[in-house]
């Protein structure tokens, strides 16, 4: 039981998982679970109990059984005490105050990512204001490699989403031209394909793997089918770079997705063996978002911020290239409005830095959502100024198979000019070789694409 006065009234809270919820600013998903404050002053009585709170308590009391569930098992098992040390005396609150402060420089924050749990980092972004979260992700460097380097200060990456609602090959490349020339795909040239079978994804990877190598492009291609898809078509001999799967942060949620710990970590040792990367060898995608967890009836009474932060220990396991919140994807029911996306953007990212995971955000929404561009202009920006790895480049930004609204090649060349960011230093280079962009992040004064992609637009033109 853990409780505090406020006001002159008495708040009490049943466990561990019941403050979390409680002290979670308000979100409609945990209003749909029925773990949200009933109002305001419940939830600031929450948030100064939380703060109060030992570190060393998420060391000793779950909000998702150990026994039952291998991701707690996973943090419990895997937490470095030594990495821990300097904050073990620390409460949740004085944890924030640490973070803001100068003496948390990149090389501490680093140090400590291994020591943290995914509650413990969930626990102090409740306390965050917006600016608190920005600041303190500012400080998190957290870089990955595989034939370029993403994450480095001073960068923004993206991925370029080619999707296409009939797997048509000629308008997946059409639309990879396009982000091509506007300076996009260092971080992944990325396909969600319309049909989730073994002959589509293997399809699908020999173009992408044609397109890259022919022009000697140094990023990485992925088709986001599901994982077991993947190892198929690594046995199938096909050129595959990145094994990509969603997560989520329970065991039972993971099983709805119909993967394990186990499976994950065979997936991980197969794309390993490939020896496809030149700068790095990291190898895995994962995509999460809060609510998936809800969604699945695999809550554990648990609110869904916590849930999302104990997926990135799933993620930072199989040391990924890329992880993703597709934050606003699930739908109002989770986050109803710009607000709250807004919101569990920054959460997410916060949270996943400070554990030592290379995070991007596909910045979107749902058409039925209470938001619109206005909004992930904002959440963009503020992105882009607290460090984020990578965010999505779709043609127009809307994605015609997923039928969402997200950011486009236009949107991320605004991020890099306004915050002086630029892209991944060898998909740079290749930029200024090719005649596309400059490395002042102009475009060339010819505005024509290199030879190669030149060669690639007439086949198309021509059909």
């Amino acid at each position: 039981m853990y409780g505090t006065s406020l006001g002159g009234e008495t708040y009490r809270f049943a466990d561990l998982k019941s403050l979390m919820a409680k002290a979670t600013p308000l979100r409609s998903g945990d209003q749909l679970a029925g773990v949200a404050a009933l109002r305001d002053v419940e939830r600031v009585a929450a948030q100064v109990a939380l703060a109060e709170l030992p570190l060393k308590t998420f060391l000793t009391e779950a909000v998702v059984p150990y026994e039952t569930d291998e991701v707690t098992r996973l943090i419990i098992d895997t937490h470095d005490a030594a990495a821990f040390g300097p904050v073990s005396s620390m409460t949740v609150g004085d944890l924030r105050d640490w973070l803001l402060s100068d003496s948390a420089d990149s090389a501490a924050l680093a140090a400590l990512a291994p020591g943290l749990t995914p509650e413990m980092a969930a626990a102090v972004s409740k306390l965050c204001r917006i600016q608190d979260l920005i600041l303190i992700a500012k400080k998190c460097h957290v870089v990955t490699g595989f034939r370029d380097t993403v994450g480095l200060p001073g960068h923004l990456s993206t991925r370029l989403q080619p999707n296409h609602p009939t797997d048509d090959l000629r308008g997946i490349a059409a639309s990879i031209l396009d982000g091509l020339m506007y300076g996009s795909g260092d971080a992944v040239i990325g396909i969600n394909p319309a049909t989730d079978n073994l002959h589509a994804t293997v399809q699908l990877l020999h173009l992408l793997d044609e397109i890259i190598h022919e022009h000697g492009i140094p990023t990485q291609s992925c088709v986001l089918s599901h994982v077991t898809n993947t190892m198929a078509a690594i046995e199938e001999g096909a050129p595959v770079d990145l094994t990509f799967q969603s997560i989520a942060g329970t065991q039972k949620a993971n099983e709805s997705f119909g993967i394990s710990l186990a499976l994950l970590a065979e997936a991980h040792e197969a794309t390993l063996s490939l020896g496809r990367g030149t700068v790095g060898d990291n190898v895995m995608y994962f995509e999460t978002g809060q609510g998936s967890c809800l969604s699945a009836d695999a809550h554990h009474g648990v609110d869904q911020q916590t849930l999302e932060s104990r997926a990135y220990a799933v993620a930072r396991r199989y040391r990924p290239l890329l992880v993703n919140t597709v934050v606003g994807f699930i739908g109002p029911e989770y986050l109803y409005d710009g607000k709250q996306i807004i919101r569990a953007g920054l959460e997410d990212h916060f949270c996943g830095k400070l554990l030592g995971v290379p995070m991007g955000c596909d910045i979107c929404y749902t058409n039925h959502a209470e938001a619109d561009q206005n909004d992930m202009d904002m959440l963009l920006t503020l992105l882009g100024t607290a460090g984020i790895n990578f965010i999505m480049g779709i043609p127009g930004s809307d994605d015609v198979m997923l039928n969402y609204q997200t950011t486009s090649f236009h949107d991320a060349l605004y991020a890099r000019r306004v915050l002086g960011l630029r892209p991944a230093p060898e998909f740079e280079d290749w930029l200024d070789r090719s005649g596309l962009m400059a490395k002042d992040g102009g475009f060339t004064p010819a505005a024509r694409p290199p030879a190669v992609l030149s060669q690639r637009l007439s086949l198309l033109e021509a059909g």
